[in-house]
């Protein structure tokens, strides 16, 4: 009998991490915390914890260079280690950058990359320490592992969210998909055409989240000075959905949030409507804001209502309570992972 084959897209990026990892067992006093989290928790006794990343950007799968700049692009290969970091309540310090191209790159091309990564490397004051380079058949793949650390009791996970606990994100979500419809839009507008030009006056806002996120190590400090300590932590990458169910199942715990709290910017909202989009579904389900996703103790409420780009979303439940969108007329939405999955076919 012919043994049936399992599909990756099947399982999903975290369904394979937790299916490859599944025998991994860690032999080392030094690992504190291995697969599962936004990065692995490192001890060598000195205080710290060393936190460690790794993140892949693949050409035709992440990112379409008909529409993204070289050095925006270098820019988000650090933005988006850094966020990880972040997102554990760490600093970054260090990356290595392993690239690998094919030969229609030039030098010059790849100059302007690596411009990006300097300077975020620089508004993130990060050390670029090393990396590889190999060439490639088709396309180019950028490869950045971050090094990161953090105060031996200052380390925020993914599962330590309690019940009572307040759900808080930062920013604005939803506007990184929705300045990615324009640019594909635009994209099939000007088609082959060498004298015609992208529209994209007006859409500044959207794009730049698509094109240049920026890591929110300034909220992870505000948070620090008004004594708020985040009991579970992990940035916006796939779509609020998908990373509300990471802190509630890697929790054990339930949650309420509500349609009316998730911020959405102005201009997130009058793109959806000019693409038939629902600018909820965008915030949680497009992905890419690399905002921070977090928990905290209800007595920090006060607090946290005042800190400016910072919203109260809803609050931790029990887990027999399920998890839920509460819509404005107050109906109950179950929460379904539906951010961003690499493994899925797409034209």
């Amino acid at each position: 009998m012919k043994r049936s084959l399992t599909p990756v897209a099947s399982l999903g990026e975290f369904g394979l991490i937790q299916r490859l990892t599944r025998g991994a067992r860690l032999v080392n006093a030094s690992s504190i915390r291995g697969c599962g989290d936004d990065a692995a928790v490192l001890d060598y006794n000195n205080g710290k914890r060393v936190l460690v990343s790794s993140d892949m950007l693949i050409e035709g799968v992440h990112f379409d260079l008909s529409y993204v700049p070289l050095k925006h692009l270098g820019y988000k290969a650090i933005t988006v280690n850094a966020s990880d970091i972040y997102a554990m309540n760490g600093v970054p310090r260090q990356v290595t950058v392993a690239l690998a191209v094919s030969n229609r790159f030039t030098v010059e091309a790849l100059d302007e990359l690596y411009a990006g990564i300097l300077l975020a490397c620089e508004r993130y004051g990060i050390d670029l320490v090393g990396g590889d380079t190999t060439s490639s058949r088709v396309g180019a793949c950028i490869c950045v592992t971050v090094i990161g650390e953090a105060g031996e009791g200052e380390v925020t996970c993914r599962d330590s969210a309690r019940v009572n606990d307040l759900v808080c994100v930062s920013g604005d979500l939803g506007a990184a998909y929705a300045g990615l419809q324009v640019l594909k839009r635009e994209k099939v507008v000007v088609g082959d055409d060498p004298d015609a030009r992208p529209a994209l006056e007006g859409y500044e806002y959207v794009i730049e989240r698509q094109l240049k996120p920026e890591a929110r190590g300034d909220v992870t400090r505000r948070l620090a000075e008004a004594g708020v300590r985040p009991t579970a932590m992990i940035d916006v990458s796939d779509g609020l959905s998908s990373e509300l169910l990471h802190v509630c199942v890697g929790s054990g715990v339930g949650c309420r949030v509500f349609e009316e709290k998730i911020p959405v910017d102005g201009q997130t909202r009058r793109v959806a409507g000019e693409l038939n989009l629902d600018p909820v579904t965008c915030a949680m389900a497009g992905g890419e804001d690399y905002e921070l996703l977090f928990t905290a103790p209800l007595e920090a409420r006060d607090a946290l209502a005042a800190m400016e780009g910072v919203s109260i979303i809803g609050y931790v439940t029990p887990p027999e309570d399920g998890r839920f969108l509460v819509t404005r007329d107050g109906a109950l939405v179950e929460l379904e992972a539906r951010g961003w999955n690499s493994f899925i076919q797409r034209e």
